[in-house]
């Protein structure tokens, strides 16, 4: 079981990035996909989840509005669509997966932690 994060990078403030989570070794439409954050200095934070069947959906104070999550069950595939980005979004972000979204933004239910890829948000 695997989850690999990808399409970090440096975007100036206000503009836009699309993260995906590759999943490999069980469909991913079976599990709760989480992605959460660190930056440096600072405590892990969830920042989106989605259920299993798609239909919950769930998203931090700080980037409600502006982050979109969605999956693509042909490519197995969990993305983050991140808007009006600001220099605070600056992290690792990474994926997890398990049973449920329940306890979020703590991830208490994720299984499978994935590595992350970095978004640097500045001028």
């Amino acid at each position: 079981v695997q989850l690999q994060a990808s399409g970090g990078g440096l975007v100036q403030p206000g503009g836009s990035l699309r993260l995906s989570c590759a999943v490999s070794g069980f469909r991913s439409d079976y599990y709760a996909v989480g992605w959460f954050r660190q930056a440096p200095g600072k405590e892990r934070e969830g920042v989106s989840c989605i259920g299993a069947d798609a239909d919950n959906t769930y998203y931090g104070d700080s980037v409600k509005g502006r982050f979109t999550i969605s999956r693509d069950k042909a490519k197995n595939t969990v993305y983050l669509r991140m808007n009006s980005l600001k220099p605070e979004d600056t992290a690792v972000y990474g994926c997890a997966a398990g049973a449920i979204c329940l306890g979020f933004p703590d991830f208490p239910y994720m299984d499978y932690w994935g590595r992350g890829t970095l978004v640097t948000v500045s001028s």
